[in-house]
Parts: structure tokens; C-alpha cells; sequence
């Protein structure tokens, strides 16, 4: 299928106001498109269906789910898209609700100094003039960020939300999991490598412990990876890799209970950071800082890779593979708004203040893809 097939059939879809999901994973020049049929409200409560799934931060609200049967299925392999240049102007710095934030965080700091909390991830929104076509915006997505899970999601009775996230919630591939513990924040320099601290190692090591202890009772076998650097964007991280085998007596539902929402997303301990988070940060994050992605699907791979044993390689093996991804550096339209979601983990050694200043980067980050 060409480019300008398969956008012809996205743009005819979104007009028609029919929900679609069009994405793709990181490091993958393959781009997905799933077209609902119809128009009703699917939802998932168990995780058993099949199809793509979006789901918000309190996972207590629905899930929304494009089943897979109910779906239009194509794929475009390409490199780059062919879209407008933005014209470089600078996103206008947006300093409302700077007090109501700057508050939050005060507040959060005096939460962790009092024992409460050890970490909690406070967020909010800025909104900016939109009056492009949000699929434009997803091609300058896909070109720009390579490292990512690049969206555009919409749903007549939910809304439109678009993102790049390069975070990996976990996923499955027959009984096998992935989860990513990511910790651990320098400014990319490219003189060298980061010098890591003892204290930012050790932060990395809490999240990675913290991981193995939240999937201990749905796996076995949890081998964890070397501590690596690695680069995303203008930013350096640790990660480490923690793979498992899921026990035959777990199901996704419970798996997905106890990673998410994530350290990086909501704080330690979670159901306190969730509290102070749902109690304090007076809005709803709805989508942001959820995970979306496609939810049991049947993946065939051969038995023998030998080609020339043409007998065992006709035997091929039928898995079911989920992969979610945290709905981080995301933004929803609504009518001629763009409403970007930022936030920012906050410690006992944080300065609101300086808070304050990294969200509006992180706005300006997103920002600037709009034009």
C-alpha cells in the first residue's frame, strides 16, 4: 500500500468521525492503522479481548478498547513521511497556573519531609492555539521521534489525543515479560558519558527492586540486566531490563495491577502517591500518564529458522503478544486547543520553583510540533 493510500483511508475515516488508532512502535519504520467499523464505545474491564487498548492513569475508570475484529487492518512500511516543514516560530511561554503549581509542589516536598511519601509525580496542562489537522501532526511525530511509540488516537465519544512516548510499560510474548526499569536523569553532553552518582545508582536500583517485588507473585524465573546509559533526546538515563516467565495461574489483569501506574508516573509508595495525587492535583489527567497498546495478539513464528529443513519450518508456533506503553510527552485537541500534559517527579530535595521552570520545558518540547 502507498502513502498516500493509506492516509487517504485515515483522513476519510477521522471525517467520517469513525475512531482509529494509527501508530508505531519504537525503532520501526512500520506504521499500523486500525479503523473501527462503527461507532460504538468498546471497553475492557478483564483484558482478555483482543485489540488496542487505551487506558487512563486511575485504572479504576474504562479502559477503551478498538477490537480487533471490529477493525480495518493496514500497514505501511516507510522510512520517513512526506509532510510540510514547521515554521519555526517559538511556542508562546505559557505562565498560567504558575502559582496553583508552584503550591502543589510546596505541598508535595512537605508530604515526603513529614514521612508520608518518598517520591510523587505531580503534573499538569498548558493549552495552546490548534488549527491543524491532527494526522499532519502525527507525520512530524513519526519523523521526529524514531525512539518512540508514536500515536494518533480518536474516538468520536472520548476525544482525540496524539504522543511520542519512549517508556515501555511491559509486555508479553506467549509467557514471557518485559518490564524497563528507567531511572536516573543527566543533561545529554556530547563530550562523553554521564558520571553517575551513588545516589542516582541507587535510585535506579530501588525502582528496579521495586519492579522484581511488584511481578514476584505473577512470575518466575526474573533474570534482571546490567545497569546501561542510554540516550533519550537531550537526556541521559540508567535502565535495566527485567525478564520473567509468567506463571500459568496469572492473568494480564493482575500484571497490569501491579505495575501500573508506575514510579515514574505516580511516586513511592504507590497507593499513597495515587492518593495524594487524585486528592491534590485538582484536575482529572484522564489518558495522560496511562499506557495504550495492542492487547493479545496472535503472533506466528516458525519452530526452525534452518531454511532448509523446509519440513520442521512449515511448523510454526501461535503466541499471543500484548505490548503497552506509558502515555507520557502526550497531548489532547479539543476543538481549537492543544492541551499538552507535563509533569515531574518530586523528591524531598526538589525546589518548586525550578519544577516549575523544567514543566514549562517539557511543554515547549511538545509544543513545538504544532508549528
Amino acid at each position: 500500500m502507498t502513502e498516500a493510500i493509506f492516509f487517504n483511508k485515515l483522513e476519510k475515516q477521522y471525517a467520517a468521525k469513525l475512531p482509529f488508532v494509527v501508530y508505531s512502535r519504537p525503532i520501526n519504520s512500520i506504521i499500523k492503522c486500525w479503523l473501527q467499523k462503527d461507532e460504538k464505545l468498546y471497553e475492557t474491564s478483564d483484558f482478555e479481548e483482543s485489540g488496542f487498548v487505551f487506558s487512563p492513569f486511575n485504572i479504576e475508570n474504562s479502559s477503551i478498547l478498538l477490537p480487533e475484529s471490529k477493525c480495518e487492518h493496514h500497514v505501511l512500511e516507510i522510512a520517513n513521511l512526506m509532510v510540510n516543514e514547521i515554521t519555526k516560530t517559538q511556542l508562546e511561554v505559557n505562565s498560567k497556573g504558575k502559582d496553583a503549581h508552584i503550591d502543589l509542589v510546596s505541598k508535595g516536598i512537605d508530604t515526603i519531609k513529614s514521612g508520608t511519601l518518598e517520591k510523587v509525580v505531580l503534573s499538569r496542562y498548558e493549552e495552546h492555539s490548534f488549527t491543524e489537522n491532527p494526522i499532519v501532526i502525527f507525520k512530524r511525530l513519526f519523523n521526529t521521534y524514531k525512539n518512540a511509540m508514536v500515536y494518533c488516537w480518536y474516538h468520536p465519544k472520548v476525544g482525540l489525543w496524539l504522543g511520542a512516548t519512549p517508556e515501555l510499560l511491559f509486555k508479553v510474548e506467549g509467557q514471557q515479560l518485559t518490564t524497563i526499569s528507567l531511572a536516573g536523569t543527566q543533561a545529554y553532553n556530547s563530550d562523553g558519558l554521564p558520571n553517575w552518582t551513588k545516589k542516582e545508582l541507587k535510585e535506579q536500583q530501588i525502582v528496579t527492586d521495586y519492579l522484581a517485588e511488584q511481578i514476584s507473585p505473577y512470575t518466575e524465573n526474573t533474570k534482571i540486566s546490567d545497569v546501561e546509559t542510554i540516550r533519550a533526546g537531550n537526556l541521559w538515563h540508567l535502565k535495566s531490563r527485567l525478564i520473567s516467565r509468567v506463571k500459568k495461574t496469572s492473568n494480564l489483569k493482575s500484571i497490569i495491577e501491579a505495575l501500573h501506574p508506575t514510579p515514574a508516573v505516580c511516586g513511592f509508595p504507590k497507593s499513597k502517591a495515587k492518593q495524594f495525587i487524585l486528592q491534590n492535583e485538582n484536575y482529572n489527567r484522564e489518558f495522560y500518564t496511562g499506557f495504550l497498546g495492542e492487547l493479545n495478539l496472535k503472533l506466528s513464528k516458525t519452530r526452525n529458522t534452518n531454511r532448509r529443513n523446509v519440513e520442521n519450518n512449515a511448523y510454526t508456533v501461535v503466541k499471543k503478544q500484548s505490548n503497552f506503553y506509558v502515555n507520557l510527552r502526550c497531548m489532547q485537541i479539543l476543538d481549537s486547543k492543544a492541551r499538552i500534559y507535563v509533569g515531574g517527579g518530586i523528591t524531598k530535595g526538589s525546589i518548586a520553583e525550578k519544577e516549575w521552570r523544567e514543566t514549562q520545558n517539557k511543554a515547549k518540547t511538545m509544543g513545538n510540533i504544532l508549528g
